[in-house]
């Protein structure tokens, strides 16, 4: 093995032999330059940032040169910099100050391959890397078991002391991203290439998330599937985070999704406050949070489901077309996620039914069936096809949904950047996402209203019959019914799974 790596660090490496603490000579020696040639180097990459020979360079400018270096701005790396950069606080960055901060990089990045390249011969094997990883996740996991244990905290620790798990295609990966001569090796001049513009603390957990959000960079667009979550970046972990705030956000929003359904299945002329004094009557406050309890639980399942069915479509995707996986386009993106989407709507349909059956029961004394006793009966009278009524309509609305939701977005951050001198930040998307949300969803309610009350009918009728009479007796009308309550909802509940999805992000490490 260990004749292999020599014979493999013979090609482009360089061992620094001068010996004392690590300076800028050593830099100049690793990387074979001269003052001067690094001097022009450093100026040129300004100069490339400076699209308008300004002298200075702005967020902007900073986040237009990242974006054509392939390198994620949108993860806070463009703002990040121009803060690390900006000594004087000026909101830009003068050539004096970019040339600081890259010899205070190059020194730092230098420093820590020296620490990867045990045997100081100027390359960086896959096996140190590999080491350096697996010591970097070790003590990421003593640390935090001693403080959680400290803090009396178990579930913390059980939670976030999983350190850095990288299996060989994942490390076969990372080197390839790095070794840009694909000679198997790193050298330091590779190392700081890749490395030069991350703008944070330089430690070997960091840059191991650098890399994963680098090649796995989101796409930042309004998806029914967050882009780069994958089982090497913690993907059980974003799922529980996703679980928790999509539970905290149907809670608090229950009482509105009641009121929709309950109003959706009416035939006659529905008035929002006598079907809210009903309700009440049914069992006060209790009453409105009624099936909330399966919209909770189908939350975990749906979520495990549409990402993995995400994931797999998408690797069937880009094979067939022969391209990588982060690579397969925003029709590709819509097709898998709408195909994700159906196939975790199917999974967990028979609870959306009996969800549906619970929210429009006629209780008799305030009586509430029992979850066990109705799906019995549901089974019993209607036989096993009727937990896929309203399927269809269903299906037929998520990838027109999942179109406008998207187009809609695009057409919204679009708008707000003409309006900002950078990317919109998180709660300029968020606001973009809520609206073109609620603008797919009010397309496509016809037939969400028509599912609905497939769902809660016990006769057999098509979705065409239930579409031709709803349109016979209450006209256009019919069909949105319950959309006011349902719009209610967008608001709240994308501020709150934001809000919660956020500080479970913070709560498992995850930032």
């Amino acid at each position: 093995m260990k004749n292999e790596g020599d014979s493999k660090r013979c090609d482009g490496c360089n061992p620094v032999k001068k010996a004392g603490p690590a300076t800028m000579e050593h830099v100049l020696l690793a990387l074979q330059e001269t003052k001067e040639e690094r001097e022009v180097r450093i100026r040129s990459l300004f100069n490339f940032f400076d699209k308008s020979s300004s002298g200075y360079l702005d967020s902007a400018e900073i986040e237009t040169g990242l974006t054509a270096l392939h390198i994620p701005s949108d993860y806070k790396y463009a703002r990040d910099l121009l803060h690390v950069c900006d000594a004087d606080q000026d909101g830009r960055v003068n050539y004096q100050e970019f040339r600081k901060y890259m010899d205070e990089k190059e020194l730092e990045l230098y420093r820590i391959f020296q620490t990867i390249d045990v045997e100081h011969n100027g390359c960086i094997l896959p096996e140190e890397l590999y080491d350096a990883l697996v010591i970097a996740g070790f003590g990421a996991f003593i640390l935090v078991n001693c403080c959680a244990v400290l803090a009396g905290n178990a579930v913390h620790a059980v939670f976030v002391a999983t350190g850095i798990e990288i299996d060989d295609e994942e490390l076969a990966r990372f080197v390839e991203r790095v070794d840009k001569d694909n000679n198997g090796v790193i050298t330091f001049e590779e190392w700081r290439d890749f490395l030069l513009l991350y703008p944070h603390e330089v430690t070997i957990a960091n840059i191991y998330h650098y890399w994963e959000r680098v090649c796995l960079v989101d796409i930042g667009e309004q998806t029914i599937i967050p882009e780069g979550i994958s089982k090497h970046v913690h993907a059980g972990r974003y799922l529980i985070a996703g679980g928790i705030a999509g539970a905290a956000s149907r809670t608090a929003t229950a009482p509105l999704d009641r009121l929709k359904v309950v109003l959706q299945v009416q035939t006659k002329d529905a008035r929002i406050m006598p079907e809210v004094k009903k309700i009440w009557k049914e069992g006060k406050i209790f009453a409105f949070f009624r099936g909330n309890g399966l919209n909770v639980i189908k939350v975990a399942p749906e979520s495990a489901i549409r990402f993995y069915t995400y994931e797999l479509l998408k690797g069937v995707i880009s094979d067939a077309k022969g391209e990588d996986k982060a690579d397969i386009g925003t029709a590709g993106r819509l097709v898998s996620g709408g195909l994700a989407g159906a196939v975790a709507q199917t999974v967990i349909y028979p609870m959306d039914l009996v969800k549906t059956r619970l929210q429009t029961h006629e209780c008799i004394d305030g009586k509430a069936p029992r979850l066990g006793a109705l799906t019995r009966d549901i089974f019993i009278k209607e036989g096993i096809r009727a937990f896929y009524k309203g399927l269809f309509p269903s299906l037929l609305g998520i990838i027109p949904y999942a179109g406008i939701d998207l187009a809609a977005y695009e057409s919204l951050k679009d708008m707000a950047k003409n309006y900002m001198d950078s990317e919109p930040g998180a709660l300029v998307q968020l606001g973009c996402g809520t609206v073109s949300g609620a603008v797919g969803a009010t397309c496509v309610y016809p037939l969400q209203v028509v599912r609905t009350r497939m769902q809660a009918n016990q006769s057999k009728a098509t979705m065409s019959e239930v579409f031709l009479t709803t349109f016979q007796k209450e006209k256009l009308r019919g069909f949105y019914k319950g959309l006011f309550p349902n719009l209610l909802k967008v608001i709240p509940s994308a501020s709150i799974t934001y809000m919660v999805y956020e500080a479970m992000k913070k709560r498992l490490e995850l930032e």
